[in-house]
């Protein structure tokens, strides 16, 4: 009995195999390119990271010396305050925005591809583009865009990067601007998948617009909006470009981001153990907020 059940096994498995093989074909390029593109420098930088580097070449083990010195930097854990304060403007500012836009769009009769293709474009162009925009939008004498129109109300010119209050909310308007439009595409494809019927059965029950977004909307968005909840709060916790280009990470260090500190580290100041280690901390803080994200997605879904 034991001999047929193990004559029985490389049977199933050969047959497993015949019958699966060509979707192993398709998926083998994917996995193989997923794992040396994305895996492959993650398990390395985990690795290097305990390491002491010299250009980025591992020298000798260290153990938890890079890590030691970037938390004991006193400027870390400010960093990482301007990193949460970061998210709670694009919370603010940039998140609320696109899903009243995406309701916007359903509604409207006319010029709907107009507005779509109006909001998407500024997508396609370079961050450092936009950047360099904004930055003469924001510029401090009268040739910036906002002090040239406040002075028609004999206001000003503002310093408006130089504030340190307010120089990680304008950053974040930067950023909203140039990247909302894909995520409205987002909302308005999950909204017109709601099925007609629901609409007409509001409208008989006698709810108006608001009703609609309340009872209708709402309720069929909530998985694409929890989906761009964690993805916004990913991107936002990387944020380079803006900083980088319109500020430096000033004003005094006011707008410096982890990912800012971890280029400077590797490539200003030739510390790649160090930035690395940053890296990673910021890796297992995001790797923390997926898991709150699933287990949302698990609440709303029970």
């Amino acid at each position: 009995m034991k001999i047929e059940e193990s004559k029985s096994i490389p049977s199933k498995l050969n047959k497993f195999i015949r019958k699966n093989l060509s979707g192993w074909l398709l998926l083998i390029p994917g996995l193989f390119l997923f794992y040396y593109i994305i895996w492959r420098p993650i398990f390395i930088g985990i690795t290097y990271s305990f390491f002491d580097i010299k250009g980025f070449t591992p020298i000798k083990f260290i153990g938890l010396q890079n890590y030691r010195y970037v938390l004991l930097d006193t400027q870390f854990f400010r960093t990482l305050k301007n990193t949460v304060l970061y998210v709670f403007w694009s919370l603010i500012i940039g998140f609320p925005l696109p899903i009243i836009c995406a309701i916007m769009l359903n509604e409207m009769i006319g010029f709907k591809q107009y507005f779509k293709i109006s909001f998407y474009l500024p997508q396609i162009m370079p961050t450092i583009a936009v950047s360099v925009l904004w930055i003469n939008i924001y510029a401090p004498d009268n040739a910036g865009l906002l002090n040239m129109l406040l002075q028609r109300f004999n206001v000003g010119p503002i310093q408006w990067l130089m504030n340190e209050k307010s120089v990680i909310p304008l950053l974040i308007i930067t950023s909203t601007w140039k990247g909302f439009g894909s995520t409205i595409l987002y909302y308005v494809a999950a909204i017109q998948s709601v099925n007609t019927e629901l609409y007409e059965s509001t409208r008989i029950d006698g709810c108006g617009f608001l009703g609609r977004v309340r009872y209708v909307i709402l309720p069929h968005m909530t998985p694409i909006i929890l989906l761009m909840l964690i993805m916004q709060i990913i991107g936002v916790f990387q944020t380079l470009d803006g900083p980088m280009v319109m500020t430096s990470g000033g004003p005094n260090g006011a707008s410096m981001t982890l990912a800012l500190t971890a280029f400077n580290l590797a490539f200003r100041y030739g510390r790649a153990g160090e930035a690395l280690a940053v890296n990673v901390v910021t890796f297992l803080l995001l790797i923390g907020l997926t898991f709150v994200y699933y287990s949302a997605e698990k609440k709303v879904s029970e």
